[in-house]
C-alpha cells in the first residue's frame, strides 16, 4: 500500500511526499528491494544524489543478483554524468534479466553517449515505466507523422512529473517544428534551468533562438554546448551555426572545420562551410566544399540545390544522372524537393525549359504539404490592416519625432530585384547593408504583448500612445544594431515588411520604404522556381502564389493612398534598361548624395546571402528580363489569375493570348 503510495507521488511529480513515503516504509521494512530502489528514484529526482546512491547500493549489497537495482544505480551514475559506470551497471542487470527491453534501450543510449561524451541531466534517465513506455510511444507518433499525438502523450508525462525534462524537451521539439519557436524557447529555458548539463536542451535552446533572430542569446547557449561538451562535432557545429547567424563567417567556417577534424564524415560541416564561403563571396571554394559534402555523402540533397541556387552554376552531366539516381530512390519530402529544384534550375541553365518547368512542378508538389499557409487568413489580415490605417490615424501621430538613423526597407515579392537595389544602396559610404532582418515585426510583437497578450492582430495597434509607437520604433533600432556598423543609413531587405508600411511610418517617420517590382508574371515565376531556406510559404502553390500577389498589389494601392511620397516604386526592368538614372532616382528618395560606387555594386565586397548572392556580384545584365516567355505555355493557370494587372500593361508586355484579345 505504501510503496503503490509513493509510486504514485512520483508520478505526479510530488517527489517530497514521495520521499517521506519511502523513509516511512523502510523503517518497517528495511529489507524491500524495490522500496529502496523506488527511494533511488524518488532522490535522483530530488537531486539528493547521496541518498539515492546508499539506497541503491543497499538494494545491491542486500540482493547483488536483483536487476533492477542494478539498472537504479546505472541511472543515478548517469545522471552524475559517470556515463561508462552507467553503462557498467545497467550491462550488469541486463545479463541478471535478459529480458527486460528497458535496460538494453539504457545501454544502448549510453554507448552513444559515451561515443559522443554527452552528460545526461537530472532528471532524463528517471523516467520509470509508464514514462519510458509512454516515451517511446511518443516518438513513434512523430516519425509516422503524428506529432499532436505525441504531444499528448508528452504533457501527459509532463502533467504526472513537472520536472520531466527530456519530456519538455521533446514537447518543445513539437513546438519547433510548428514553428512556434517563442513557446519552445520557454520550455527550453525551463528545462536548462532544471536541468543546467543538459547538452541536447541547450543545443535545441541555441537553434530555437537563431530561429528568433535572437542572435546574441543564440550565441550565448552555443558558447554553453561548446563548454559542456568541447570534444562533440555537434558542438562545433552548433556554435558555427550561431556565430554564423550573428555575421562572423570566418569564425563559423574555423568551427566547422574543426566539427570536421573530429568527425570527418559529417556531409552538413562541409555544407555549411560552403554556405559561409558562398555569402562572403569565395564562390570556387564553396563549390568545391559543396562537392566534398556530396563525395562524404552522395544522397545529400541539400548540397546539389545549393550548387544550383548558386545560379551562375553548371553541373556535369555525371551529376545530373546522380540527382535523376536519387529521384528513384525512397527520399524525404525535403530532400526530393531540392533535388527536383536543382535540376530545375539546370535545365533552365540548359534552355530546356519544358523540362525546367516539370521539376519547378514536382519540387513545389514535395515542398507545399510541409508549410503552413492560409491564404483566408492573409486577405483577412490585409482586410483589416487597410480598415485600422486611415489618414486619420496617420495624422494623429504625426509629431513623432525622427529617429537618429535612417532605415531604408526594401519590400516587394522575392525574386522581384530587391537583392541588387540592396546591394546598390550598400555600396554607398553612408548606408550600412543588413540582411533580410525579422526585427520590424519582432518590435511589434514586444509593444503588442505589453498592451494586451489577447488583442488582436492589428486591431490590437489600434489604441496606442504615441509613446507606445515610439517605442516600437527604438525597439526595432535597437533589435538591429547587431548587424549594423555605425553608418547613418542602413538597408533591411525583408521583401514581408510591406506589411508594415503604415506601422513603419507612425514608429520612425524618417524610414524609407522601396518597393521593388517586376514583371507581374516574371516575379510570380522567379518565386515558383525558387525553393526558399525557410519563409515565403505561399509560393510552392501557383494559385497561392498568384493570389497572394493580387493582396500584395492589393496592400501596396493602400500605403500608396494613405502615405503619400512614403514609398518609392522601382521597376526592376527600368534598372537593368538605365542604371544611372534609377540610382539617382533611388539615392534622391533616400536623401543621399550620388556616389559613383553605387554604379559598380558588383565590386562592393560585403555578405550577401540570398538566392542572388552570386547574380548581385556581377555588372547588370538583361538576360532575367522577360524569362516569363520562356515558360509561357506553362502559365495559363497564372496569366488566369493576373489577368486584370496584365491588361493593364502595354500590349508588348502582355501573354500573346491577351495581346490578340487586346488587338481584336
Amino acid at each position: 500500500m505504501q510503496f503503490d503510495r509513493a509510486l504514485s507521488a512520483l508520478r505526479a511529480g510530488d517527489f517530497r511526499a514521495a520521499a517521506d513515503l519511502c523513509a516511512k516504509s523502510l523503517q518497517q521494512f528495511p529489507g524491500d528491494a524495490n522500496l529502496l530502489c523506488l527511494g533511488a528514484r524518488v532522490s535522483i529526482a530530488l537531486k539528493e544524489h547521496e541518498q539515492a546512491e546508499k539506497y541503491a547500493e543497499d538494494a545491491i549489497r542486500l540482493f547483488p543478483d536483483f536487476a533492477l537495482a542494478h539498472e537504479t544505480l546505472g541511472d543515478l551514475q548517469m545522471v552524475r554524468g559517470r556515463i561508462s559506470s552507467a553503462r557498467t551497471a545497467y550491462e550488469t542487470a541486463s545479463r541478471l534479466d535478459p529480458t527486460r527491453q528497458e535496460t538494453r534501450e539504457r545501454i544502448a543510449r549510453a554507448k552513444k553517449l559515451e561515443k559522443v561524451g554527452t552528460r545526461v541531466p537530472a532528471g532524463a534517465v528517471r523516467q520509470a515505466p509508464p514514462f519510458q513506455a509512454e516515451l517511446e510511444k511518443a516518438r513513434s507518433f512523430e516519425k509516422d507523422g503524428d506529432p499532436r499525438a505525441a504531444e499528448m502523450i508528452y504533457r501527459e508525462v509532463l502533467k504526472q512529473d513537472p520536472q520531466h525534462v527530456e519530456a519538455a524537451r521533446l514537447l518543445a521539439g513539437i513546438a519547433s517544428q510548428n514553428k512556434r519557436f517563442r513557446d519552445a524557447e520557454v520550455i527550453l529555458k525551463e528545462v536548462v534551468k532544471n536541468a543546467p548539463d543538459y547538452v541536447r536542451a541547450w543545443v535545441d535552446l541555441a537553434n530555437v533562438q537563431r530561429e528568433l533572430n535572437q542572435f546574441d542569446d543564440s550565441l550565448d547557449s552555443a558558447r554553453h554546448v561548446l563548454k559542456l561538451a568541447p570534444d562533440t562535432a555537434e558542438s562545433h557545429m552548433v556554435y558555427g551555426s550561431a556565430v554564423g547567424m550573428a555575421g562572423g563567417h570566418e569564425e563559423a567556417i574555423e568551427a566547422y572545420e574543426q566539427a570536421i577534424k573530429i568527425a570527418p564524415d559529417k556531409p552538413g560541416a562541409y555544407s555549411s562551410i560552403a554556405h559561409h564561403q558562398k555569402t562572403i563571396g569565395r564562390q570556387e571554394a564553396a563549390i568545391a566544399s559543396y562537392r566534398r559534402a556530396i563525395e562524404t555523402r552522395p544522397d545529400h540533397a541539400e548540397s546539389y540545390w545549393s550548387l544550383a541556387n548558386l545560379k551562375t552554376f553548371r553541373f556535369e552531366d555525371h551529376e545530373v544522372a546522380a540527382m535523376l539516381s536519387l529521384l528513384e530512390q525512397d527520399l524525404p519530402d525535403e530532400s526530393r524537393a531540392q533535388v527536383h529544384n536543382a535540376l530545375g534550375l539546370e535545365m533552365e541553365g540548359r534552355k530546356d525549359y519544358d523540362q525546367a518547368f516539370y521539376h519547378f512542378e514536382k519540387c513545389n508538389e514535395a515542398r507545399r504539404p510541409l508549410e503552413l499557409y492560409d491564404p483566408v487568413d492573409t486577405e483577412s489580415t490585409y482586410d483589416r490592416m487597410i480598415e485600422l490605417f486611415t489618414p486619420a490615424l496617420i495624422e494623429s501621430h504625426a509629431d513623432n519625432p525622427a529617429a537618429d538613423i535612417t532605415p531604408i526597407l526594401v519590400v516587394g515579392l522575392p525574386r522581384s530585384g530587391s537583392t541588387l537595389i540592396e546591394q546598390i544602396l550598400a555600396s554607398h559610404s553612408q548606408v550600412d547593408g543588413t540582411h533580410e532582418l525579422g526585427d520590424l515585426s519582432r518590435a511589434v510583437q514586444v509593444v503588442r504583448k505589453e498592451r494586451s497578450r489577447r488583442g488582436r492582430f492589428p486591431e490590437v495597434l489600434g489604441g496606442l500612445t504615441d509613446d507606445q509607437w515610439r517605442r516600437i520604433g527604438k525597439e526595432y533600432l535597437r533589435r538591429t544594431e547587431i548587424h549594423r556598423a555605425g553608418s547613418p543609413y542602413f538597408v533591411d531587405k525583408n521583401p514581408n515588411n510591406f506589411i508594415y508600411a503604415g506601422i513603419l511610418r507612425i514608429a520612425v517617420p524618417n524610414a524609407k520604404i522601396i518597393d521593388a517590382r517586376r514583371h507581374p508574371l516574371d516575379s510570380c515565376l522567379g518565386s515558383f522556381k525558387q525553393l526558399f531556406a525557410s519563409g515565403q510559404p505561399f509560393t510552392y502553390d501557383m494559385t497561392e502564389l498568384c493570389e497572394y500577389y493580387l493582396q500584395y498589389q492589393r496592400l501596396m494601392d493602400h500605403w500608396h493612398s494613405v502615405l503619400p511620397g512614403f514609398v518609392l516604386d522601382v521597376q526592376y526592368e527600368s534598372v537593368v534598361a538605365d542604371l544611372e538614372t534609377q540610382v539617382r532616382r533611388i539615392l534622391d528618395f533616400c536623401g543621399l548624395p550620388f556616389e559613383e560606387a553605387c554604379l559598380r555594386f558588383h565590386e562592393t565586397e560585403r555578405a550577401v546571402k540570398t538566392a542572388s548572392s552570386e547574380q548581385v556580384r556581377q555588372p547588370i545584365y538583361s538576360s532575367s528580363v522577360n524569362l516569363w516567355r520562356k515558360y509561357e505555355p506553362h502559365l495559363d493557370e497564372m496569366v488566369h489569375i493576373l489577368e486584370p494587372l496584365l491588361n493593364s500593361l502595354p500590349p508588348e508586355d502582355r501573354p500573346t493570348a491577351l495581346a490578340e484579345t487586346s488587338n481584336t
